[in-house]
C-alpha cells in the first residue's frame, strides 16, 4: 500500500465513509488535534526508555490504552453524522480515567497553588500533551450538534485532567521537581 494518494493535493480530505471536506474543516481540526496529542503522549513515553521504577510497566500499559482509545476518539470525530462508527466511546472509558486519576492523586502531594509545567522530560511532554488535548476539546466543542457521540467532549476533557495527574505522578516517581507558580514577578 502506498502512503501517498495525491487525493489531498487540492486541500480536501476524506472523512470515514468517503465524504470529502476541506482540510481546515473543524472536524478535521478536531481529529487532527487528537492525533497531535497522541503523538505527544508517544514522545513523552519514549523518554522513559532509560528510566526504571516500580510501576513503570503498569504506567506504560495504561498510557498505551489511553493512546488506543484516543485514536478511536479521532475516528469518531472523523465519522459524519448519521453514520455508524466501528468502535464507540462509552461512559466506562471516562470512568477508567477518573479511577486512575484518583489512584495516582492519593499518592501525590496536595496542590495548594498552581505549578508550572516542569520536571523531567516525560512530565514536561505530558503537560504539553495536556495542553494539546485542551485544544482538541475546544475544537470538538465547536462541532456542537455535528458530534456523533456527545461523550467525546467529556472524554477529551477528562483526558486533559488525566494527563495533568500523570505528569505529576511520573515526575514524582522519577524524582523531578514541581515548580510552583510565583505570584510576585
Amino acid at each position: 500500500m502506498r502512503i501517498y494518494t495525491r487525493s489531498g493535493d487540492k486541500g480536501k480530505t476524506s472523512l470515514i465513509y468517503g465524504q470529502r471536506v476541506a482540510k481546515n474543516d473543524l472536524r478535521v481540526e478536531a481529529y487532527g488535534t487528537c492525533d497531535e496529542a497522541n503523538s505527544m503522549i508517544g514522545l513523552a513515553l519514549s523518554f522513559l526508555d532509560k528510566e526504571d521504577w516500580d510501576g513503570k510497566e503498569a504506567f506504560l500499559e495504561r498510557m498505551h490504552r489511553v493512546q488506543t482509545i484516543l485514536f478511536h476518539v479521532g475516528a469518531e470525530l472523523a465519522t459524519p453524522n448519521g453514520k455508524k462508527v466501528t468502535w464507540e466511546l462509552k461512559k466506562e472509558h471516562i470512568q477508567e480515567l477518573e479511577d486512575q486519576i484518583d489512584e495516582w492523586d492519593k499518592d501525590l502531594e496536595a496542590l495548594t497553588q498552581f505549578i508550572l509545567p516542569s520536571g523531567n522530560s516525560t512530565s514536561s511532554a505530558l503537560h504539553t500533551a495536556r495542553t494539546i488535548t485542551r485544544r482538541a476539546e475546544r475544537t470538538a466543542v465547536g462541532l456542537g450538534d455535528e458530534l456523533t457521540n456527545p461523550l467525546v467532549v467529556s472524554y477529551i476533557n477528562r483526558l486533559s485532567d488525566y494527563l495533568f495527574v500523570a505528569a505529576r505522578y511520573v515526575n514524582q516517581c522519577l524524582g523531578g521537581e514541581e515548580i510552583p507558580l510565583k505570584a510576585d514577578i
